[in-house]
């Protein structure tokens, strides 16, 4: 048996475990950086979206207040005009009643009456004549000084109204062509009465569509704008862009008449148009004195388009810096990335270069370095629990004997042999077995007392003795080994992993000086295997 070198300071293990160390924090550092630089890549990204999000959402909603703001004023604007309009009309038709009335239509004064007449008609612009007719529908007297020869309007829808409605209020109608002139205009008409309630025929005022068409063109609005002056019923009366009174077109099944006017007599809505289909942002208002609707409409294209190409062009800014800053991200985290994987090869190198520092490169078990890592944390460990730890040392009897006769490879199949039995006999992953040196092992029992470090020195030399490797210079002519046991607990004596390699040294030389092929510990001086030795 060679000479043992004393326990030393296991300072190069300790320093290779803190490079060690110092690498694996190294790489995680590397590692948190990655993620820090890609989660603020992607911050960036959702905070550019989220800015532009919201700003592209707030021009939306101030074009569309603008919208409505222009809407609104168009509605109340074209609705004040058509209410001036129709009122000077029934102010005026009211006091011709009056008169026409008082006299008696067989006794008025028919110059003075047509003077009058022409009179007013020339000071009202939107009047394109005022008539009055007798009972059975003959022209008494106009304005106009040109009479059709079939001066006659019985046929027309107001005057049979008036004929079969005692009413007095005016009555607007929908669009027809004038005789007189063939103009397009808008019927407000007055029933007249006989002394005695009898029909005595009927006054009327005609209102110029194109006297509205003229008013509606003075607005700047888009191409697919529209305004509209309708009867309460749906009919249209004048429409921008014009549409002929042939079309008979109607808004009674629209969505404003239908879901809007019953609820409230103003407002707007967004809705698609039944005469054309353009969707349109449209503000209505239900004329309070007169059954007459108006609407004023922005095609939504009218200023959703603006507000679409800013907010296209935005949108390919928007994607130029997002491409410009994932591109720069793209180059840092690839750059990280690859800092990452060297640093992981340098890492696993550095572990197997550890590994090796740690192997014992003949047997496979762990060399002394490592014992000296493992022996000063479990020591520690054992301090900290309060638990017991335990140690065996092992050395292969007349070794040097057996490599004299069969020499080193020979003498190293052996060692791995015995390296073998000895890692076969451990039980628990906790439990190291290493080559301490030459043919001596060392085992290293966490959480064992002496009794269960004895049991298992019993155990590893009696696998030995199984090995059954022909030994011609050992007294029993097989391969044998002696152990030292000891045991410590942290917390109830000065247990150290220099005195433990001590002791165990101690017991193993005490178990050679007793013949060898056994075992000693402290609760016995000597424990003999049941086979015979010398």
């Amino acid at each position: 048996m060679r000479e043992r070198k004393p326990p030393g300071c296991p300072s190069d293990a300790v320093s290779s475990a803190v490079s060690s160390e110092g690498l694996a924090i190294q790489w995680r550092s590397s590692t948190a950086v990655f993620r820090l630089t890609l989660s603020f890549m992607l911050l960036m990204v959702m905070a550019f979206l989220a800015v532009e999000g919201w700003r592209s959402w707030r021009d939306y909603r101030h074009a569309y207040s603008s919208a409505q703001d222009s809407v609104r004023n168009l509605a109340q604007a074209t609705a004040q005009h058509a209410e001036d309009a129709v009122r000077q009309v029934d102010v005026l038709t009211a006091e011709l009643r009056e008169r026409v009335e008082g006299d008696g239509l067989n006794n008025i004064d028919i110059p003075r009456i047509r003077a009058l007449l022409d009179q007013q008609t020339k000071i009202m612009p939107q009047l394109q004549g005022l008539f009055i007719y007798a009972a059975n529908g003959d022209w008494v007297v106009t304005n106009q000084y040109i009479t059709p020869e079939t001066a006659n309007n019985a046929d027309r829808e107001y005057f049979n109204f008036h004929r079969t409605h005692p009413g007095r209020e005016i009555r607007i109608g929908g669009v027809v062509r004038s005789r007189s002139s063939r103009e397009l205009v808008i019927p407000v008409s007055r029933r007249l009465d006989n002394p005695d309630g009898s029909f005595a025929g009927v006054l009327l005022g005609t209102i110029r569509v194109s006297y509205f068409l003229d008013y509606y063109g003075d607005f700047k609005i888009d191409d697919k704008g529209a305004l509209v002056l309708a009867m309460r019923s749906g009919d249209v009366l004048v429409r921008r862009p014009f549409i002929s009174p042939a079309t008979d077109q109607s808004l009674a099944q629209s969505e404003i008449f239908t879901r809007y006017l019953p609820s409230s007599n103003e407002g707007i809505a967004l809705v698609k148009a039944v005469i054309d289909g353009t969707e349109r942002l449209y503000a209505y208002r239900a004329l309070e004195s007169y059954p007459l609707v108006v609407e004023a409409g922005l095609s939504r294209e009218s200023f959703v388009g603006p507000w679409r190409h800013d907010l296209l062009k935005t949108g390919l800014v928007l994607l130029v810096l997002i491409a410009g800053l994932s591109g720069f991200g793209a180059l840092v985290l690839a750059q990280l990335r690859a800092r990452i994987a060297l640093e992981k090869q340098i890492r696993v190198a550095h572990q197997a270069v550890q590994d090796m520092a740690l192997t014992d490169s003949l047997t496979g078990l762990g060399n002394r370095r490592k014992l000296d890592i493992a022996l000063v944390q479990e020591v520690e460990r054992a301090r900290r629990q309060g638990s017991s730890i335990a140690l065996i040392m092992l050395d292969v009897d007349y070794f040097k004997r057996f490599n004299d006769r069969y020499g080193h490879p020979a003498g190293d199949d052996c060692l791995r042999n015995v390296a073998s039995a000895i890692q076969q006999a451990l039980k628990r992953p906790a439990d190291l077995a290493v080559r301490y040196g030459g043919e001596e092992f060392t085992i290293l029992l966490p959480e064992t007392n002496v009794s269960g470090a004895g049991q298992l020195a019993e155990e590893i030399l009696q696998a030995i003795r199984d090995l059954n490797i022909e030994h011609p210079d050992h007294p029993l002519g097989i391969v044998t080994a002696s152990a030292g046991v000891t045991s410590g607990t942290p917390t109830k004596d000065a247990t150290t992993p220099a005195g433990m390699i001590k002791s165990a040294d101690a017991f193993l030389y005490a178990a050679k000086n007793s013949g060898r092929n056994q075992w000693a510990s402290e609760l016995a001086s000597l424990n003999v295997s049941p086979v015979s030795h010398v």
